[in-house]
Protein backbone atom coordinates (compact mmCIF):
# COMPACT_ATOMS: atom_id res chain seq x y z
CA UNK A 1 0.00 0.00 0.00
CA UNK A 2 2.64 2.22 0.86
CA UNK A 3 4.78 2.22 -2.21
CA UNK A 4 1.79 2.34 -4.21
CA UNK A 5 0.99 5.82 -2.70
CA UNK A 6 4.81 6.63 -2.83
CA UNK A 7 4.57 5.64 -6.60
CA UNK A 8 1.49 7.67 -7.29
CA UNK A 9 3.20 10.57 -5.42
CA UNK A 10 6.42 10.45 -8.07
CA UNK A 11 3.71 9.45 -11.38
CA UNK A 12 2.20 13.27 -10.08
CA UNK A 13 5.56 15.15 -9.43
CA UNK A 14 7.10 13.47 -12.47
CA UNK A 15 4.08 14.94 -14.41
CA UNK A 16 3.87 18.16 -12.90
CA UNK A 17 7.48 18.92 -14.25
CA UNK A 18 6.47 17.87 -17.89
CA UNK A 19 3.86 20.48 -17.99
CA UNK A 20 4.34 24.41 -18.80
CA UNK A 21 4.02 26.56 -16.05
CA UNK A 22 3.30 29.34 -17.57
CA UNK A 23 1.75 30.27 -20.37
CA UNK A 24 1.85 33.53 -23.13
CA UNK A 25 1.47 37.09 -21.32
CA UNK A 26 -1.86 39.01 -20.95
CA UNK A 27 -0.98 41.38 -23.91
CA UNK A 28 -0.26 38.82 -26.57
CA UNK A 29 -4.36 37.18 -26.16
CA UNK A 30 -6.91 39.33 -27.53
CA UNK A 31 -10.67 38.99 -27.36
CA UNK A 32 -11.06 36.79 -31.07
CA UNK A 33 -7.86 34.69 -30.93
CA UNK A 34 -8.26 31.10 -31.31
CA UNK A 35 -6.59 29.39 -28.28
CA UNK A 36 -5.96 25.73 -26.17
CA UNK A 37 -6.55 25.98 -22.62
CA UNK A 38 -6.55 23.63 -19.68
CA UNK A 39 -10.00 24.18 -17.37
CA UNK A 40 -9.69 23.67 -13.28
CA UNK A 41 -11.30 20.24 -13.60
CA UNK A 42 -8.68 18.90 -16.34
CA UNK A 43 -5.94 20.55 -14.29
CA UNK A 44 -4.10 16.84 -13.31
CA UNK A 45 -5.01 15.11 -16.34
CA UNK A 46 -3.95 17.85 -19.10
CA UNK A 47 -6.89 17.70 -20.90
CA UNK A 48 -6.94 21.03 -23.22
CA UNK A 49 -9.90 22.64 -24.59
CA UNK A 50 -9.78 24.71 -27.93
CA UNK A 51 -11.70 27.83 -28.31
CA UNK A 52 -12.06 31.29 -29.17
CA UNK A 53 -11.40 34.07 -26.28
CA UNK A 54 -14.40 36.31 -25.51
CA UNK A 55 -12.96 37.84 -22.13
CA UNK A 56 -9.39 38.00 -20.18
CA UNK A 57 -9.68 37.37 -17.22
CA UNK A 58 -6.35 37.63 -15.19
CA UNK A 59 -5.76 41.32 -14.39
CA UNK A 60 -1.86 40.85 -14.47
CA UNK A 61 0.47 41.17 -17.57
CA UNK A 62 1.73 37.22 -16.48
CA UNK A 63 0.62 34.81 -14.49
CA UNK A 64 2.77 31.50 -13.23
CA UNK A 65 0.04 29.12 -14.25
CA UNK A 66 -1.51 30.83 -17.11
CA UNK A 67 -3.54 33.67 -18.36
CA UNK A 68 -7.58 32.93 -17.37
CA UNK A 69 -9.94 33.36 -20.31
CA UNK A 70 -13.63 32.66 -21.02
CA UNK A 71 -13.86 31.15 -24.24
CA UNK A 72 -17.11 31.90 -26.45
CA UNK A 73 -18.32 29.07 -25.62
CA UNK A 74 -18.35 29.76 -21.94
CA UNK A 75 -15.84 27.47 -21.03
CA UNK A 76 -13.07 29.32 -18.56
CA UNK A 77 -9.53 28.09 -18.42
CA UNK A 78 -5.80 28.87 -18.59
CA UNK A 79 -4.20 29.48 -21.67
CA UNK A 80 -1.03 26.82 -22.77
CA UNK A 81 -1.17 27.40 -26.50
CA UNK A 82 -1.93 30.35 -29.03
CA UNK A 83 -2.78 28.83 -32.45
CA UNK A 84 -1.69 30.07 -35.36
CA UNK A 85 -4.10 32.25 -37.36
CA UNK A 86 -6.38 31.10 -40.61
Amino acid sequence: MEQTLLRSLRDEEDARESKPMSGPERNRIPPGLEVDIVQKQDQRSGVLSRGVVRDILTKSPTHPHGIKVRLETGEIGRVRQILPGK
